[in-house]
């Protein structure tokens, strides 16, 4: 997209940019706005302000901005799309809906408001290219859980979600975000 957007004619001023939120947004304010220059960043990012009030803008070039966007969107929209096919089988649904806690409901609702989105969109979204990296890592770290569930290994298991904490933990508050995940649950009952 932005080597096409290089090539316009030089009247034109192409300003490249992608909202990172949806049409349901009540404000701007903080939210995510990438803007990725094409030919004169200060001047683009200006114009992306200016239709953008009250949005927090993030440059960033067309490689990397792929490379996030594969995680960003590409995993969660695969990942959820598939927990909602594979809930979407489900005889016993209403069951499983009363039988369910936070995690589930959320985790639901996530995939849930991810298909009111167009097929159309859904498929550009996972068909970036650079999520093939990314999938490939989830399905390898899925087929390695599911051999250690199949063969028992409770050690393999429990330190593969060690490592997992302590490798996010020092990304995030991984505690905070429990706490985050109870505020969510308890915003959406209202």
């Amino acid at each position: 997209m932005a080597s096409a957007l290089a090539k316009m004619p030089a009247k034109v001023n192409p300003v490249c940019i992608h909202p990172m939120f949806g049409p349901g947004i009540k404000s701007l304010k903080g939210q995510n706005v990438i803007s990725v220059p094409i030919r004169d960043a200060k001047k683009e990012l200006a114009v992306a302000k200016s239709l953008f009030p009250g949005a927090r803008f993030i440059t960033s070039d067309a490689a990397e901005h792929d490379r996030r966007i594969a995680v960003i969107l590409g995993l969660t929209h695969l990942v959820n799309v598939v927990f909602a096919k594979v809930i979407s089988r489900d005889e016993k649904s209403g069951l499983t809906d009363k039988m369910s806690g936070n995690t589930f409901r959320i985790q639901k609702t996530l995939a849930e408001s991810i298909l009111t989105e167009s097929p159309e969109l859904i498929e550009t979204v996972i068909a970036n290219p650079e999520i093939r990296r990314v999938a490939e890592e989830f399905w390898k770290d899925m087929g390695r859980l599911l051999t250690s569930i199949q063969d028992s290994k409770t050690e393999e298991i429990t330190e593969y979600v060690r490592e997992t904490q302590e490798r996010l933990g020092q990304q995030s508050d991984i505690a905070e975000s429990y706490k985050r995940l109870t505020r969510m649950a308890k915003a959406a009952e209202k």
